[in-house]
């Protein structure tokens, strides 16, 4: 028996849609996988995943199994999937990719077949394109390599992991609603200007070149989202609140993770992160439980990625 945790990511970055991604420490998804009791790949149990499928064909998790087992020519092979669901899907925080990631990561150390994490990806990308009706590597990418992610090219998975300055941490946070993919991204139009586009990669290009040279004012002139972010920002509640207030604390910016309706906030000192924390989770108040309604979260980015446990 082999486990394998995959973390949740911050996509986007606000300048980088679909292009640019970060995992986060914690939460995360894990998978154990087993010997099966029947030929081929059955999943067994989920574990806070309710309305998630059995059937391997439409699971993120069971979707990348069978492309890596039929990769490696052993489609008939009996393998039992679990899957410990850890954070929420349809949060903004990469769910399913996380699953399909911590899956193959998983089966690699269960068959020991001994393939990199680069070339695990096309099948965890296999899997999470199940639920996300798209071919990009901005979730998928992160939570198994790890660091900051910016993707040339989707298609071919060719990707760079970018410096990641020292000090530079994230804030998340999860109000109390699920924002679908496939909605999130149906409101977005496929009409960009002139003006907009220049924009956008200007700060894209910049926010490379400011981490690399530990820039952090620079980095803060950078995270501005002028194409997705003003579209998608009345889906969630609260949201100019808490950017504005996020950015009085000390946030080198603050934007929407994903399709939301997580989001997030870089920091470069845990002086800014923590008072950020503290601001989201009275905003946002409590749940009729007494228990905060916002979760929040805090970490240095995770440079290391999927891994077995």
């Amino acid at each position: 028996m082999i486990k394998a945790f995959a973390p949740a990511t911050v996509s986007n970055v606000a300048v980088g849609f679909d292009i640019m991604g970060f995992p986060m420490e914690a939460p995360g998804d894990e998978v154990v996988i087993k010997l099966g009791k029947a030929p081929g790949v059955t999943i067994s149990k989920i574990t806070k995943g309710k309305g998630l499928s059995y059937d391997p064909i439409k699971n993120t998790a069971g979707v990348a199994v069978l492309k890596m087992m039929e990769y490696l020519g052993i489609s008939n092979q009996s393998i039992d999937i679990e899957i410990r669901k850890k954070m929420p899907f349809g949060t903004g925080i990469g769910s399913s990719a996380a699953s399909a990631v911590a899956a193959v990561v998983a089966l690699n150390h269960y068959l020991d077949a001994k393939l990199s994490k680069q070339e695990l990806l096309p099948f965890a990308m296999a899997g999470e394109s199940v639920a996300s009706g798209a071919w990009h590597g901005d979730n998928v990418i992160p939570s198994m390599m790890g660091g900051i992610i910016l993707i040339r090219d989707n298609a071919t998975l060719d990707f760079t992991k970018l410096y990641v300055p020292s000090g530079l941490r994230y804030v998340v946070i999860l109000p109390p609603i699920q924002i679908l993919t496939s909605d999130s991204r149906s409101i977005l139009s496929d009409q960009v200007t002139l003006k907009q586009m220049i924009a956008q990669t200007g700060n894209a290009a910049t926010l490379v070149a400011a981490l690399y040279s530990s820039d952090f004012n620079k980095i803060s002139r950078c995270l501005q989202d002028v194409i997705i972010e003003p579209q998608r920002s009345h889906l969630i509640p609260k949201f100019d609140k808490m950017k504005q207030k996020a950015l009085e604390l000390g946030a080198l910016g603050f934007s929407i993770s994903g399709s939301g309706p997580s989001m997030f906030a870089l920091c470069s000192n845990t002086f800014a992160s923590d008072n950020i924390v503290e601001a989201a989770k009275e905003l946002y108040g409590k749940d009729r439980h007494g228990r905060d309604a916002a979760k929040v979260y805090q970490a240095p980015i995770n440079l290391e990625g999927a891994e077995v446990c």
